[in-house]
């Protein structure tokens, strides 16, 4: 905020002056974000070019950089890479051997063809190999994608052959919930439908190289142990590095490319100012490769912080078992998703009383809306004074739009305010920001790290139709929100799985928080039905081990959702069922279940981890009447 002032030529004492500033002039604020937060390389004479249209402006155009040069700056012997697996091995590289192990992959991936511009993709762990492949890969201009084991063949071939890598890297298998899985015949059948893939390089996790079938080249006899010192190719601001999928649930998954340079001083921004992310501090999100927080965890190398990775079952063997992993590896920033804080809460989980968490500073959440009653159990239950930054954005941006902010107070049940240089707001239907009322999250101005494009998408017209169709050269996100007096947001749920009935337009996240209080339901999902010329409100739910839905709960549940919720909010159905869809990264799929209700086609089965779910709603007989 002093150096912003100071370029500003004027006082900016508070955090919403200096958010006015920052998206006001664009030209000096993301010049110094640049500055501030450390990224190596020339960013030129010119910080942007302006354009009426949003999708056509461009930031940096003169800058040259390659963003490896960032991550691994200062590679000396302190800790980079911790990594814990479920079943317990534990592996730590320092900041110098992870600059090795990337110059040893980019030389192996020169020599194997790869060049500026190829695709280089991952069906892989969550694992140091995982980060120096995407680096070494980004050390030569080529463009990076993954894919975690878990996702089946047709679910990796659907989006793989979308972007035709050109080698893919791979684990041998992966263990979750105890169990260990081969993934050795899968990484096999993808190559085999993805006729682009010329080599496949798997490093032994769950089984010996030594047993890999033919055609595969194992990751240590892939490097090249004389490799040079690592010399990264200079790109663009605005060329790619990362290929992101949407979930593919409203359609054929959609190839988002991403730029190095956009992208990562949007996280910088992000991590270092919204998080209070230091060199020296230990950086843990428990996420998977499909997700695009995987790609947020690695970007805080670039700040010098330490990432911990883990990779399996985060309630295995129970649900203290990211505590623990917390407590022993001094986390100072604990990332997951409301769910997991959820499943903390009817737990009863107490960590302020079995755990040390003394580093712990910040705790993140996002992946859907973080509940009232989640915040006020991390308070009560985790630590009292850590800053809890619930942060919404997504694949689209590869960021945040709202998030935490460490100089502002933390309201039970908001996201504290809208990141800097975004002018994030919350809209009515006829475009005009709205103050506690529902609304449609939108952006109204150009940013570093939106899409550079969509693969396959002449003329932008996918891209376009996706954000701006409903305002004019406002990007819609399609999260439904409320902003609030104090300048924060609370989210609803996705807009376009909001309920209808009667023409009142409600969240599914209102809905959800009341069953965070009911301990007999474990998992739940609600859509809207149309039904004699409206939309009724069903709600799906999985019970409890050992637990019966009766008509004494549903009229309990019923009951607390009328009385803190609305009349309206109360669903005409109640209905037991053993699974709900979700897609790859852990995303109740709404979409899917309110298609199959409404006897439309689901666009993507692809696009879901456990698609077989949805036979349990397919001409349910209580949806009859």
């Amino acid at each position: 905020m002093a150096q912003a002032a100071a370029a500003a030529g004027t006082a900016l004492d508070t955090f919403a002056d200096l958010h006015a500033w920052s998206v006001a002039r664009p030209q000096e604020f993301w010049p110094l974000a640049w500055d501030f937060c450390g990224l190596v390389g020339d960013k030129g004479a010119v910080p942007l070019l302006p354009e009426a249209d949003p999708m056509q402006v461009r930031f940096f155009p003169e800058a040259r950089l390659n963003i490896v040069n960032t991550f691994l700056k200062n590679a000396d012997g302190r800790e980079a890479i911790v990594f814990i697996g479920e079943d317990g091995r534990r592996m730590v590289w320092t900041r110098a051997e992870l600059k090795r192990e990337v110059e040893q992959l980019a030389a192996a991936l020169q020599e194997a063809g790869i060049a500026a511009g190829d695709h280089v993709a991952g069906y892989v762990t969550n694992m140091p190999q995982t980060v120096a492949a995407m680096l070494a890969t980004a050390s030569l201009g080529a463009v990076w994608s993954s894919c975690a084991p878990e996702s089946g063949p047709d679910v990796v071939v659907d989006r793989l052959s979308q972007i035709e890598p050109k080698l893919m890297f791979a684990a041998d298998g992966y263990f979750y919930n105890g169990k260990t899985f081969d993934t050795r015949d899968a990484i096999a059948g993808v190559a085999a439908r993805v006729p682009s893939i010329e080599q496949i390089v798997v490093w032994p996790y769950a089984g010996e190289a030594a047993d890999l079938p033919h055609g595969m080249t194992a990751y240590e006899a892939f490097k090249q142990g004389d490799a040079p010192a690592l010399d990264c190719r200079p790109m663009g601001f605005r060329d790619p590095l990362y290929v992101m999928f949407s979930s593919g649930t409203t359609g054929k998954p959609k190839c988002i490319e991403h730029s190095g340079g956009g992208t990562l001083l949007r996280m910088l921004v992000e991590q270092q100012l919204h998080c209070d992310l230091r060199p020296g501090d230990r950086m843990f999100y428990y996420t998977t490769c499909n997700w695009m927080m995987w790609n947020w965890q690695v970007a805080a190398l670039a700040s010098e912080a330490a990432i911990v990775l883990f990779d399996g079952n985060p309630a295995y063997p129970g649900i203290r078992r990211l505590f623990d992993l917390a407590e022993a590896e001094q986390v100072t920033h604990f990332g997951t998703s409301a769910k997991y804080i959820d499943a903390s809460l009817k737990g009863r989980n107490r960590p302020v009383e079995t755990h040390s968490l003394d580093a712990l500073r910040v705790v993140l959440s996002t992946g859907s809306p973080l509940s009232p009653d989640g915040f006020a159990h991390v308070y009560a239950d985790w630590k009292a004074d850590v800053q809890l930054a619930s942060i919404c954005g997504g694949t689209d941006i590869l960021g945040c739009f709202i998030g935490g902010c460490p100089v502002l107070p933390v309201y039970q049940g908001e996201i504290q305010a809208p990141m800097l240089g975004l002018d994030a707001a919350t809209l009515n239907d006829q475009g005009e920001p709205v103050e506690g009322v529902a609304g449609e999250l939108v952006c109204r101005n150009a940013h570093p790290s939106m899409p550079v494009r969509f693969l396959n998408d002449p003329g932008n017209a996918r891209y376009r139709a996706s954000y701006y169709e409903t305002y004019p050269d406002i990007w819609r996100q399609g999260d439904f929100t409320i902003r609030t007096g104090h300048g924060g947001f609370v989210v609803l749920g996705r807009s376009d799985a909001t309920l209808n009935p009667g023409g009142v337009r409600i969240g599914t996240a209102e809905i959800y928080r009341q069953l965070d209080k009911i301990g007999e339901v474990s998992d739940a999902v609600v859509v809207g039905q149309n039904f004699e010329n409206d939309v009724r409100v069903v709600l799906f739910v999985v019970m409890a081990e050992n637990v019966a839905l009766d008509d004494e709960l549903t009229l309990r549940i019923k009951t607390e959702i009328r009385k803190n919720a609305s009349p309206r909010h109360v669903p005409a159905k109640i209905i037991a069922v053993a699974d709900i869809p979700r897609t790859k990264s852990g995303k109740t799929a709404e979409l899917a279940v309110r298609d199959v209700v409404n006897k439309h086609p689901v666009r993507n089965l692809s696009g879901l981890a456990n698609p077989q779910a949805l036979e349990l709603f397919a001409d349910h007989p209580e949806l009859q009447a």
